[in-house]
């Protein structure tokens, strides 16, 4: 499995081609490890000074509240880093609560405004961060989103950016992989029809698989309403001879789907997404079933650098849990901004749309260090768009391993 680099690196570089054409010459690079002093136990930030208003929205409530909760815990660490150094850049963050609902999302967007937020964190998940994304740009108010990677969220918005890679482009890098490495015989995707985040990444998939010659002898769907029961789809796939499946949706389908494959006798290799990242934590599931699961993501909670090891160590201290791939990109939406207020010389007092306007010009220009990606370091085109390094995982005995 050792490939995986070469495509990373492959897609990284075609990634990276929009973010070099048409950017500035001036570069800046910040590393996201800072010092842990002060920070508080409350899950407040308290600045020693004045501070930017930064707010966002996420389930924290609901199906998919592992996902919201992990990014207002990462996005609240690196807060509690950079204001116990007593720098210029302060920050005050509030999190409100969207439960993966577009209509909720937007009231929960509106309470931030009325807050005072001068710069947001988006939404989480990419339903909500569509309707959130279209207020951010109405209102020119700048917008990093940790993980909301639909195309949509970040299209015709110059102002709303992107940390995770793009739903196209995982659907592309799985394709490749899945084919580079002579998985499987035979493909059959199981994938969520009335959510953006699962049909973006499956119809880049089935594009990229007929390009390649990867054998996908059919697909079945579900919506939120369905996702109970999968004897059907799992019949079809099992009929088909599908010796992988390619499983484009959230971890709590995915557990579902692998524990009604292990009642009807059927072992087929998985293959997943970054939205699997939280399988092992759901009530009640058997994780030895999750044995041998693949992924990409683009945060390995079991790297050695020292940035990771001490995120992991602080997040699993304070909140008695390993950090998934949402609680280190939301940290590294924080530093990235950090990196980026300085580089542009903002202050505090000044309003949300000065602030939009000094962002939205150096962001482009930064090349930021942070837990996600690789070495090479993480940019992004004038469109939001990130080019970055996903990173292959596997589950073994109960953890996730570096596929690399």
């Amino acid at each position: 499995m050792k490939k995986l680099l070469s495509l990373a690196l492959a897609l990284a570089m075609t990634m990276s081609l929009a973010a070099c054409g048409g950017g500035s010459s001036s570069s800046a690079s910040q590393s996201g490890a800072a010092s842990s002093a002060g920070a508080s136990s409350s899950g407040t930030s308290t600045a020693t000074g004045a501070a930017f208003k930064l707010g966002g929205t996420g389930p924290l409530t609901g199906g998919a509240s592992i996902y919201g909760i992990a990014a207002q815990r990462g996005a609240q660490i690196a807060v509690e880093e950079i204001n116990a150094l007593g720098g210029d850049i302060q920050f005050e963050l509030r999190y409100e609560d969207d439960v993966h609902d577009a209509e909720k999302a937007v009231n929960a967007y509106n309470a931030l405004k009325e807050w005072g937020m001068q710069i947001s964190l988006g939404s989480v998940t990419s339903t909500p961060g569509i309707s959130t994304s279209a207020l951010n740009y109405a209102d020119s108010i700048f917008a990093l989103t940790p993980s909301a990677s639909a195309p949509d969220v970040i299209e015709g918005k110059d102002n709303v950016y992107q940390m995770c890679f793009s739903d196209p482009n995982q659907g592309l890098a799985s394709a490749q992989y899945i084919s580079e490495q002579n998985l499987a015989e035979k493909v059959f995707i199981i994938w969520k029809n009335d959510d953006v985040y699962s049909t973006g990444i499956k119809d880049k998939f089935v594009a990229e698989a007929e390009t390649l010659g990867l054998n996908v002898v059919g697909d079945a769907t579900f919506t939120t309403d369905t996702q109970t029961d999968f004897t059907v789809q799992l019949t079809q796939a099992k009929q088909a001879g599908a010796d992988l499946l390619f499983l484009p949706m959230y971890y709590d389908a995915a557990s579902l789907i692998l524990s009604q494959a292990d009642a009807m006798g059927y072992d087929p290799k998985i293959f997943g997404v970054d939205g699997m990242d939280g399988i092992l934590t759901v009530e009640g599931f058997d994780i030895s079933l999750a044995e041998g699961v693949m992924l990409l993501t683009p945060f390995n909670a079991d790297a050695e650098d020292e940035a990771t090891k001490a995120f992991v160590t602080k997040y699993q201290e304070k909140y008695n849990e390993v950090p998934n791939q949402f609680a280190a990109d939301a940290y590294d939406c924080v530093y990235a901004l950090k990196l980026a207020l300085e580089t542009a010389g903002c202050t505090p007092d000044m309003s949300a749309a000065d602030l939009n306007t000094k962002l939205k010009e150096v962001f482009p220009t930064i090349n930021f260090t942070g837990l996600t990606g690789d070495g090479a370091g993480i940019t992004w085109d004038a469109t939001g768009a990130v080019s970055k390094s996903p990173k292959g995982m596997i589950i073994e005995n109960g953890a996730y391993v570096g596929m690399d």
